[in-house]
């Protein structure tokens, strides 16, 4: 029999109660679900945005200022799953109006070297790739640049890059292999390094609680 003393409010504070929202770059989806999964945190959820937005910054902060009331209510916290990604500061200001913290970094490429370690490298003629954009490297990289219609593009994009580096967060020779490749197509040389998930495990866990 049901306990008339549970009101639907009650059960739905108490299915609330814990419950973390992670707003994420779809980029990172499959490294936030491995983590999750690892980590046995089945009190987070996940809600990514699109992965490509990385080309248009401009729309991440509107975003975010959309879901966050949207979805406040339903959670104990919410955290973010960005670094400023090319948002200038804004996003970092969007969350702190918002009472929201958000992971640390320029970028994911910083967060998964660690943002101690990437800002203590000196090489401001190198291009990452991590596992997600070796995957989707001819999607995101070579033909939203043109590459594939105008290959001669190729050393005005990169003319001034000395380097390849692949961040990589699995032991995966396809993705190795795959990454090299991607290094020759642009005529950088190749540098692989094993970052693992970087501060995106450290930050995720202390999330967890």
């Amino acid at each position: 029999m049901d306990d008339p003393t549970l009101s639907q409010a009650g059960l739905d504070e108490a299915a609330r109660l814990g419950r973390v929202l992670l707003i994420a770059c779809g980029a990172l989806a499959r490294e936030i679900l491995a983590l999750k999964r690892t980590g046995g945190w089945d009190h987070l959820d996940l809600q990514c945005l699109p992965a490509n937005w990385h080309h248009y910054p401009d729309r991440i902060v509107p975003a975010i200022e959309k879901m966050v009331p949207a979805r406040r209510a339903e959670y104990d916290s919410i955290f973010v799953v960005y670094a400023d990604c090319g948002t200038g500061g804004l996003l970092q200001a969007a969350c702190d109006r918002l009472e929201v913290k958000m992971i640390a970094g320029p970028h994911c490429y910083s967060f998964f070297e660690g943002n101690d370690a990437f800002a203590a490298l000196d090489e401001m003629t190198a291009f990452y790739l991590t596992d997600f954009s070796v995957r989707q490297f001819d999607a995101f990289i070579w033909k939203p640049l043109g590459l594939d219609r105008h290959p001669a593009l190729r050393d005005m994009y990169f003319g001034n890059y000395t380097k390849l580096v692949y961040q990589a967060q699995l032991n995966d020779p396809a993705l190795d292999a795959k990454a090299e490749d991607c290094a020759k197509r642009l005529g950088l040389a190749y540098e692989r390094r094993f970052t693992g998930y970087g501060d995106l495990a450290v930050v995720l866990g202390r999330v967890a609680g």
